[in-house]
């Protein structure tokens, strides 16, 4: 008698890969990791293969030059962790089971995020995101602390698709809304078998969405996710990131988490909710009722660390040219450094009370590296912590307008400068790490200031000059 059995999804153990396996249910494991750009790059592997190699004592390797490339995966120098000298000489990918799960919108696939290790030893490579993640959550366990985060990332839906939008050089696409339609059931309706594939098939993958909504922008959607421990959530995050692209591509549509796509309407924002809980998070403890703003004394010196490390960490929430032109007044993005009490024109809000009490920091956009960001949130916090230093009291007002308040660097140029010279920022991340982030956004800055004409200059100059 044949047994009856349920096809396994989300979070699965190897146990269950095996299972799975043997009723022909996955035959296909992705190992992969995230990379500084947020990409996950990696390897395809047979089951069997997975088990017998990756997961065995001859393991599974790539090339170090993943952690020196730009954006169109050329190799760059300045890098100390590998260079031409050294062959760009192997690592290993060592797999989180914690992080193995079935991703229902592949076929019979699997997918495990890996850490990346030295070749030779037990050591990680500090310089991969989600190692720069581990040390910051490690220092905040050192002082009895861990953080829950959620990322929320709005994103433009087109129904062209990628080689549509390529060849059209990504100008004149098809939005799927034609006017705004921020919160609109019906605008949410027209597109809503897209938006139904990705909950469903997230939610098959073992990350809980909270909900959906078109945004204000031409085609801008926002897909929220339930909140989680810092590092599960930046694993949620660059996971969501390639489902909502393979998914859109697998209609024929394309999405872009660009900051700021079209000029002249609104950016796509990553807001990150972070909120404080005891080392080994049980209990929540940022809300203290008996205190002015409600700040627990662990959360008041953690936002003032925040706020006063805003500027140094710019960078890790604004990490690339097309960030810079998100951050412009009146436009739901921050330019001032405040705290608010629930106020959107502030660079942190306050949100929630009670267990539920956080703040969010406004500064990232949707092209953030999710790791490397809650890492410099963490670090800014940390530095707060360690010095007590005291929050700002919450800012009325359209923080805007108020000439006061320190400002959020305006160009990446900018925050390169500020990141480069911040001991705080060295300190905390370490010299490797800290080198290697100044070489990675100098070299994007670079590219752009020196080795890029744009179109805007051919139509302003090349005839009225």
């Amino acid at each position: 008698m044949e047994t009856e059995h349920t096809q396994a999804s989300g979070k699965i153990t190897l146990d269950e890969l095996r299972a799975l396996a043997d009723r022909g249910e996955i035959d296909t494991v992705i190992c992969a990791f995230p990379d500084h750009w947020g990409r996950l790059v990696g390897k395809r592997l047979r089951v069997r293969t997975f088990f017998d190699v990756a997961l065995a004592d001859e393991g599974l390797h790539g090339s170090l030059f993943l952690l020196c490339v730009d954006m169109e995966m050329e190799p760059r120098e300045g890098y100390s962790v590998t260079d031409w000298t050294r062959g760009f000489q192997d690592f290993r990918f060592a797999p989180d089971l914690a992080t193995l799960r079935v991703i229902p919108w592949q076929e019979r696939t699997a997918l495990v995020l890996c850490d990346v290790y030295e070749e030779t030893g037990d050591a990680l490579v500090p310089v991969a995101p989600r190692s720069i993640l581990k040390r910051q959550l490690e220092r905040a366990k050192a002082l009895g602390l861990s953080m829950k985060c959620a990322t929320e990332l709005e994103f433009y839906l087109f129904r062209n698709s990628l080689q549509e939008a390529w060849d059209k050089g990504y100008e004149a696409l098809d939005p799927v809304s034609r006017y705004r339609a921020d919160y609109h059931i019906f605008q949410g309706t027209l597109v809503e078998d897209f938006t139904r594939s990705v909950r469903e098939n997230l939610t098959g993958a073992n990350i809980e969405v909270e909900f959906s909504k078109p945004e204000w922008g031409f085609g801008q959607q926002e897909i929220n996710l339930r909140y989680a421990d810092a590092l599960e959530m930046a694993d949620r995050h660059v996971i969501f990131k390639s489902a909502v692209k393979e998914i859109a591509a697998r209609q024929g549509w394309s999405a872009t988490f660009m900051a700021k796509p079209y000029f002249e309407d609104v950016g796509s924002s990553c807001h990150i909710h972070v909120s404080l809980w005891n080392e080994d998070g049980s209990q929540p403890v940022g809300w203290d009722d008996s205190q002015p703003h409600n700040f627990s004394e662990a959360m008041g010196y953690f936002l003032g660390g925040s706020v006063a490390t805003a500027r140094d960490f710019t960078v890790a929430f604004a990490p690339t040219v097309n960030s810079y032109k998100r951050l412009q007044p009146e436009t739901f993005a921050p330019t001032s450094i405040a705290i608010g009490a629930d106020n959107r024109t502030c660079s942190h809000r306050l949100v929630g009370h009670g267990p539920s009490f956080r703040f969010e920091n406004r500064t990232p956009g949707a092209d953030v590296q999710p790791y490397i960001a809650i890492a410099a949130m963490i670090a800014g916090g940390l530095h707060g912590l360690e010095n007590k230093i005291d929050p700002p009291a919450p800012y009325d007002g359209n923080a805007y307008e108020d000439p006061d308040l320190d400002r959020i660097a305006p160009t990446l140029t900018e925050a390169i400068t500020a990141f480069r010279n911040s001991a705080i920022a060295r300190e905390a991340l370490g010299v490797d790490v800290h080198d290697h982030l100044v070489n990675l956004y100098t070299t994007e800055n670079d590219d752009f200031q020196m080795r890029t004409v744009t179109d805007w200059e051919r139509r302003r100059y090349f005839e009225r000059i």
